[in-house]
């Protein structure tokens, strides 16, 4: 066996430990900026440390939600452009935890990459510490592995877990959900995280158009608008729950309205949408329209503009809209709830047709 060879290395097959250390200094400032009083210690550590302050419930409840954000990281790397990616990690999974009515605490990220580039992770995780800034929670460290040989260099794909807490006897639940309550929507922000693989199939594959192409009806390139960020609703949900009698909220990712208003409803309950309530945003019909997707399709697939929907008392409706509207939340009555007395009939319907759409 020759012995002039140079031995094998852990950076020879492709996986840079310096350049990891780079990166964890680099995205320090960032990661520093997401705090709470209770987080222990700094960013580093073999474990990210959370004092909780048991005295402050009767009877906590934690939860837990963990999520990514789908191929919409590819276009970010298509952009080059990763500083707003963590802006929907942390929005896809702390609106999952809002929705029982938790305060998110704390979220640690996990991102994979093909090969580490200190500058595009610190990118990523300056968007994830804003986003955990947005939502009040802490970010309590993460991990970032190379994955040489399976994902190519400059790619990468992130997910996070999340925890919060709430009060036992202040849990949103479904069974809290009464016939005549009434559906107000919290209007999103664009496609927010879902439905990536079939816009980017009908804009890009189908329709052929350039993601730094100017599009008039938005205003600026389609990539820009591809990468607006997801809404973070999560304080203004809590601040709705503190202020009225809310139920509980549905979170509108994948499924769109009708499957996850359904995951709300008590058996017993149907809900009607009423689409004439609000015109989706231009890239629902510039979808639509290149791809020839039916409704049907656009509606299990997008949000079509509603990023969470709040199950109120009719008596609360205005003092909660009043409350949307001071913390510049879009939102609007959607629907009602109603007994059914049928178990095969649909449990979510959307009637009419949108204005100008």
């Amino acid at each position: 066996m020759p012995t002039d060879l140079p031995g094998a290395s852990y950076a020879a097959a492709g996986v840079d430990i310096e350049a990891g250390e780079r990166a964890v200094d680099a995205l320090r400032p960032y990661a520093e900026k997401a705090n709470r009083p209770e987080v222990l210690g700094g960013i580093g550590g073999f474990a990210g440390l959370f004092a909780l302050k048991i005295g402050k419930y009767t009877e906590p409840v934690l939860a837990a939600s963990t999520d990514g954000v789908g191929t919409k990281v590819a276009i970010a790397q298509a952009m080059d452009k990763h500083d707003t990616i963590g802006l929907d990690l942390v929005a896809m999974v702390v609106d999952d935890l809002v929705v029982c009515g938790a305060e998110p605490l704390f979220l640690q990220d996990y991102i994979a990459v093909g090969k580490l580039v200190p500058e595009q992770v610190a990118s990523v995780v300056k968007g994830i510490a804003e986003g955990c800034q947005q939502a009040g929670c802490a970010l309590l460290g993460g991990e970032t592995a190379e994955h040489p040989g399976l994902m190519e260099v400059g790619g990468y794909d992130i997910s996070g877990t999340g925890v919060g807490i709430v009060e036992a006897d202040a849990m949103l639940r479904p069974d809290r959900v009464r016939p005549g309550d009434v559906l107000v929507a919290l209007g999103a922000s664009g496609l927010h995280s879902n439905g990536y693989s079939l816009a980017r199939h009908v804009l890009l594959d189908i329709a052929r158009m350039s993601l730094e192409g100017h599009v008039e009806e938005f205003g600026h390139t389609l990539g820009e608008e591809l990468l607006v960020p997801t809404r973070i609703y999560a304080r203004d949900c809590l601040a709705l729950a503190a202020e009225t009698g809310v139920r509980t909220f549905a979170h509108i990712t994948g499924g769109g309205l009708g499957r996850n208003v359904e995951r709300i409803l008590p058996d017993g309950l149907s809900a009607v949408v009423e689409r004439n309530t609000w015109t989706p945003d231009p890239i629902f019909n510039l979808i639509a329209s290149r791809g020839r997707v039916e409704r049907a399709e656009m509606e299990k697939t997008f949000n079509m503009g509603v990023g969470m929907v709040a199950v109120l008392p009719a008596d609360d409706v205005d003092r909660a809209l009043a409350v949307l509207t001071a913390r510049h939340v879009p939102a609007w009555v959607l629907g009602g709830v109603s007994r059914t007395t049928d178990a095969n009939a649909t449990r979510v319907t959307l009637r009419g047709d949108h204005p100008r759409f």
